[in-house]
């Protein structure tokens, strides 16, 4: 078979295909990671029919948001190159909406599955003994990124008025969690934050917490709201762009807020006094068997 042209990395990836195939031919081949995608897309081995680029972001957010001019064009153009008329899984609706209509690509196909969750490990590394046991709290976990907008939380946590203090666990650099404390101390709320870094088993305090909260300008999909649900915590989320919509149905779209201070503090005060009620049904259709049949129903009809 042809190499691929110009990206010695796709060139490895070819050899190593056609090495692989001796013993029988890949039926499909899913990509991860839009870096790991630019290099799919360069194979001049794996048929176009067999291969799914699974994409999590949303790239008009994460990549051009902040860019203009000829920066702007070259990076939508190395999108476009990597996901025209090919087949994509998007994590969510949005972000397959954010890639065939606002950025204009058009998709050979496309679906929309969302990401599996090990519901069982989840709940029982939830049971673990942690810091903060039996006390009365609301969380935030998440990377300290301008993205995940602490100085939004801040301030709607502020005029909420619950009295149970705000663990933020998260990992980020001095400046931007000294930024976010000043904040606080503005806010006179200083002595109600906790900042503390990200766990390597965070489902106890997830699990712990009154709510958890997400503030958001966008996401991808949510995971942390999912993994909230399966620790039957209510969770509260700006309804950016992205898939805190798709999670939050039913009862639990009471957590869903607008973007801004007001209404975030409203839905935190609201469902930290009349939390919604987490069911069963709702958790298993996150796990790992309602998913991969999706999956597997999607390599059934190629």
């Amino acid at each position: 078979m042809a190499e691929a042209d110009g990206d010695p990395r796709a060139q490895l990836l070819d050899h190593a295909v056609n090495l692989a195939e001796r013993s029988g031919k890949f039926d499909v081949v899913f990509s991860h990671l839009h870096k790991t995608d630019r290099i799919v897309a360069h194979s001049r081995t794996l048929s176009r029919d067999k291969v799914w680029f699974c994409v999590h972001g949303m790239f008009s957010f994460s990549y051009l948001r902040h860019r203009s001019g000829l920066s702007r064009w070259f990076k939508h153009h190395k999108i476009r190159h990597t996901y025209e008329n090919r087949n994509v899984v998007a994590v969510s609706a949005a972000v397959l909406r954010d890639l065939s209509d606002t950025l204009a690509i058009n998709l050979r196909r496309k679906t929309v599955i969302h990401n599996p969750f090990d519901i069982p490990e989840i709940q029982r590394l939830a049971d673990a003994p942690f810091e903060m046991q039996g006390k009365d709290y609301i969380i935030h976990v998440g990377r300290f990124h301008e993205h995940k907008r602490h100085d939004r939380l801040l301030r709607a946590y502020a005029l909420s008025n619950i009295d149970a203090p705000l663990v933020m666990m998260g990992n980020g650099t001095d400046d931007r969690i000294q930024q976010l404390k000043q904040l606080a101390a503005e806010l006179g709320i200083e002595n109600k934050i906790i900042v503390r870094p990200f766990e390597a088993n965070p489902y106890p305090w997830i699990k712990g917490a009154r709510l958890l909260v997400l503030s958001s300008d966008c996401e991808g999909f949510g995971n942390v709201l999912v993994e909230s649900i399966i620790c039957q915590t209510p969770p509260v989320s700006t309804n950016c762009p992205g898939g805190p919509s798709e999670i939050l149905t039913g009862d639990l779209a009471r957590g869903l807020s607008e973007m801004n201070d007001e209404s975030l503090a409203a839905t935190l005060a609201d469902i930290y006094a009349h939390p919604p009620i987490v069911d069963s049904a709702t958790i298993s259709s996150f796990g790992i068997n309602a998913i991969c049949q999706q999956y597997v129903a999607l390599v059934d009809n190629q």
